[in-house]
C-alpha cells in the first residue's frame, strides 16, 4: 500500500461516478435491501470502480457538500486509515455532510477528534479503562445475560411463545453493561435507550419524531444524554463511587482532566460504539446462525470455537458500515489520485468481503482464521477502545444463548435500520419452541 502526499504534484482526483453500473450508495432505498444485494454491488464497485464518487445525500437544514469517494477495497481502506495525518477524522467521521466543528466533536468524541486532541483523550479514557475496572466489568456481563434470557423465557411462557430478539434480547444486554459500567441510575435507562435510537437511526422514518427535520430530533437527543451524564458527573466529584464515571472525573494526565461535557460526549461514543454496535451483533449474528443452521450445530457441539466465531460474526454483520475520512492535502493512495478536502467513506462492510484478503469472502465459516477483519476499524489511532469488552459480550450471549435458549427460532424476516451508517435490525420475531 502506498501513499504519496506531495503538496502541488497531484492532479485532481478523477471523481468517476457509478451511474453507468445503475449504483447509488447515497439512495436511502438502497440500504434497505438484502445484504446478499449490498454485498453483490460492493462485489462489483471493487472491481470495477474501486474509488466511485457519489452526490451527498440531501438531509435538512444542512447543506449539501461536494460529495464523497466510496473505498470499498480493503488495501485501501488500510492505507488510509494508517495515514491519519493525511487523512483526518477532525472534519467529520460519523456524517457525511459537514457539520459545525463544535456539533461533530460532541457527537463523534474521541473518532471524530484528531491528534494532539485525540491522542489527550484518548490516554486519559484509556487510564481509566484499568484491569480492575474491565475485570468487574466482564464479570458483570454473565449475569446480566443470564438475566436477561431469563426474561425472554418468562415472556415465551407467559404469552404465545414468541418475543422479539432485538428488543428482548439484543438491546438490553449492551445497554445495561454500559449503564452498569457508567453508574446509570435504573430509571434513567429507557430514556438512555430511546435517545440513543434516536441518534443512530439514520433517519429512519420509524425512530424520528418528525421525518422532515431529523437534525433536531438528534440534536435533541443529544442534548438529554448530556444532560444526564453531566448531572452524574457532578454527583461523583461530590460523592465518588466505583464506576467509569467516578474514574473519568477523578483520572488526569499530565494534570489535565476531562471536562463533564468531554465525559457527556464520551458517554454518548460508548451508546454508539459499545451498545448500538453490540447489539446488531448479537441480534444479526443469530440471524445468521438461523440461515447457516450447520455452522449453528457446530458452534453448539464445539464451544472451543468461541474464539473465531466471535471474530466471524463481527465481520459477516460489520454493524457500523463506514466512517468518513477527509484529505488534509493532494495525494496519491494506491494509484488513484485525490486532492484536498475530497471525503472519503470507507465502507468496513465491503473491506469485509474482499476476496483479496478473505478466502470464499460469501461463506459464513466460524471457524475461519485468520480473520483481519474491520469491524472493530482498521489500523491506526481509531481501532475501538471497547473491542475486547464487546467480544467478550458476544462470546458469553452465544454461550447462553445455546445453553439457555437451545429451542430460539427466528420466525419472519427482519425489520432493516433504513440507514447507512449502522447496519441494524428494529425488529427479528422469534419463538421459543418449546414454550408453545
Amino acid at each position: 500500500m502506498s501513499v504519496d502526499a506531495v503538496p502541488g504534484t497531484v492532479p485532481p482526483s478523477r471523481k468517476v461516478g457509478a451511474a453507468d453500473l445503475g449504483i447509488d450508495l447515497s439512495d436511502r432505498d438502497f440500504w434497505e435491501r438484502p445484504p446478499a444485494e449490498r454485498h453483490a454491488v460492493f462485489d462489483r464497485l471493487r472491481r470495477e470502480r474501486p474509488f466511485a464518487f457519489f452526490a451527498e445525500p440531501e438531509i435538512p437544514n444542512l447543506q449539501v457538500g461536494p460529495g464523497y469517494h466510496a473505498v470499498t477495497r480493503y488495501a485501501d481502506l488500510e492505507a488510509i486509515s494508517c495515514r491519519p495525518a493525511v487523512f483526518c477524522s477532525g472534519e467529520g467521521a460519523v456524517s457525511i455532510q459537514d457539520i459545525p466543528a463544535d456539533l461533530n466533536e460532541f457527537y463523534g468524541s474521541l473518532i471524530s477528534m484528531d491528534d494532539p486532541r485525540h491522542a489527550k483523550i484518548r490516554r486519559i479514557v484509556a487510564k481509566t479503562f484499568t484491569p480492575r475496572m474491565l475485570e468487574r466489568v466482564v464479570d458483570s456481563v454473565a449475569g446480566i445475560v443470564d438475566d436477561v434470557l431469563a426474561g425472554v423465557r418468562r415472556k415465551a411462557a407467559e404469552g404465545d411463545g414468541t418475543f422479539d430478539v432485538v428488543a428482548d434480547l439484543a438491546a438490553p444486554i449492551p445497554l445495561r453493561v454500559i449503564c452498569d459500567m457508567m453508574g446509570v441510575p435504573e430509571e434513567d435507562r429507557a430514556m438512555v435507550l430511546a435517545k440513543s435510537n434516536v441518534i443512530l437511526a439514520g433517519g429512519d422514518p420509524e425512530l424520528v419524531e418528525n421525518e422532515e427535520d431529523p437534525l433536531t430530533g438528534v440534536l435533541m437527543a443529544g442534548i438529554e444524554l448530556a444532560a444526564l451524564m453531566e448531572r452524574l458527573a457532578a454527583e461523583r466529584v461530590r460523592e465518588p463511587t466505583d464506576d467509569l464515571t467516578t474514574a473519568l472525573v477523578t483520572t488526569d494526565v499530565d494534570g489535565e482532566r476531562l471536562s463533564h461535557q468531554e465525559i457527556a460526549s464520551f458517554f454518548i461514543l460508548l451508546l454508539v460504539a459499545g451498545n448500538e454496535t453490540t447489539r446488531n451483533a448479537i441480534s444479526q449474528g443469530l440471524l445468521a446462525l438461523q440461515e447457516h443452521p450447520d455452522q449453528r450445530a457446530r458452534w453448539m457441539a464445539d464451544p472451543s470455537l468461541t474464539r473465531t466465531a466471535v471474530e466471524e460474526i463481527v465481520r459477516w454483520t460489520s454493524p457500523v458500515t463506514w466512517m468518513r475520512r477527509t484529505a488534509t492535502r493532494d495525494g496519491e493512495v494506491n494509484g488513484y489520485r485525490f486532492a484536498e478536502g475530497d471525503k472519503f467513506l470507507l465502507f468496513y462492510a465491503a473491506a469485509n468481503r474482499d476476496p483479496e484478503v478473505f478466502a470464499e469472502p460469501h461463506r459464513f465459516d466460524l471457524a475461519r482464521d485468520p480473520n483481519p477483519h474491520v469491524g472493530f476499524g482498521s489500523k491506526g489511532p481509531h481501532f475501538c477502545l471497547g473491542a475486547h469488552l464487546a467480544r467478550r459480550e458476544l462470546a458469553v450471549t452465544f454461550a447462553k444463548v445455546f445453553e439457555q435458549l437451545p429451542d430460539l427460532e427466528v420466525t419472519g424476516p427482519p425489520a432493516r435500520l433504513r440507514s447507512s451508517f449502522v447496519n441494524g435490525l428494529k425488529r427479528l420475531p422469534a419463538r421459543l419452541t418449546d414454550a408453545r
